[in-house]
């Protein structure tokens, strides 16, 4: 998917202003941003869902916008929530909607049923199922449709851990079968342990896109420490150059900075008769990277 110069206004609202994204072959690609921050309707412009104000979207080489429904050949997923008629078993469900995909569909559905871990309850209707068990019918809906990229917003809002963790597991399959996905969410832990690639939107404007290892290394490296005099410390760092001091919501001293101001604090420490305990180095998190780019871009 290649999304260029994407703008949507709404009369004297710009809800999105000029997003350029990139989806490659085998990434997973997370699409993160604050509610409210243009990725629903970011998404359902390069689906063909709604009409750009400005920009171009192509999908395997097609504009969604000229071809219409045929740009969305090997293209699935669901934007905001999958819906089902919930007086219909989850098989019954699918099987209304192998009718409207035609070709082989109807004849995939125990195979996806089975790659979502939901063929015992396939007979069941779906007004009694979870939250989580909805957002897998979805996917297994998508799949019936042999998608080589797979978009799904927000799969694991409103899910348990347990259900958090078998959304996880399931995304991290398909992505080795070779589905391209596309994720859009705000859990950022789930995104920094299934993606290779994101974007981060805020007020409608993209504030990073590209690989995650990237933003991580750019960001520098960060240091927990731990000495035998946490204040006098902090103090002694506060007061050195091309350092940045914290402390973690555990009261535990954090330093960022590059690696010769690091040396430069562990010799005024050892000076001062403060002693080190722990200096443990650590890459930055993706929920660091994401509130420093928003709250900066803001």
């Amino acid at each position: 998917m290649l999304a260029r110069g994407l703008v949507k206004r709404y009369k004297e609202v710009l809800a999105v202003d000029h997003v350029d994204l990139e989806v490659r072959a085998g990434d997973v690609y997370g699409f993160l941003g604050p509610n409210g921050a243009g990725k629903t309707t970011t998404l359902r412009m390069a689906l063909g869902l709604i009409t750009p104000s400005e920009g171009t979207v192509e999908l395997f080489g097609a504009d969604p916008m000229r071809a219409g429904a045929a740009a969305l050949h090997g293209v699935a997923g669901f934007v905001e929530a999958p819906r089902f008629y919930p007086y219909l078993s989850g098989r019954k469900n699918l099987e209304l909607l192998a009718a409207l995909d035609g070709d082989d569909a109807r004849d995939r559905i125990d195979e996806v049923l089975d790659t979502v871990e939901l063929a015992p309850r396939a007979k069941h209707r779906v007004g009694g199922y979870s939250h989580g068990m909805r957002q897998r019918l979805g996917i297994a809906a998508a799949l019936l449709r042999r998608p080589r990229l797979l978009i799904l917003d927000e799969p694991a809002t409103g899910l348990d851990p347990a259900g958090m963790r078998d959304m996880r597991l399931l995304i991290r399959r398909l992505a080795q079968d070779g589905i391209t996905v596309l994720l859009s969410s705000h859990q950022l832990p789930e995104v920094q342990e299934l993606c290779d690639r994101v974007a981060i939107v805020n007020r409608g404007r993209i504030v990073y896109e590209g690989g995650l290892s990237d933003l991580r290394a750019q960001a520098g490296r960060g240091y927990g420490l731990r000495t035998d005099d946490d204040t006098r410390a902090r103090q002694i760092a506060s007061g050195l150059s091309d350092l940045e001091v914290g402390v973690d919501p555990h009261g535990a001293l954090r330093v960022h900075g590059p690696e010769a101001a690091i040396g430069r604090l562990s010799v005024a420490l050892g000076q001062a008769g403060v002693a080190i305990l722990s200096l443990t180095p650590e890459l930055a998190t993706l929920e660091d990277l994401f509130f420093r780019l928003t709250e900066e871009s803001a």
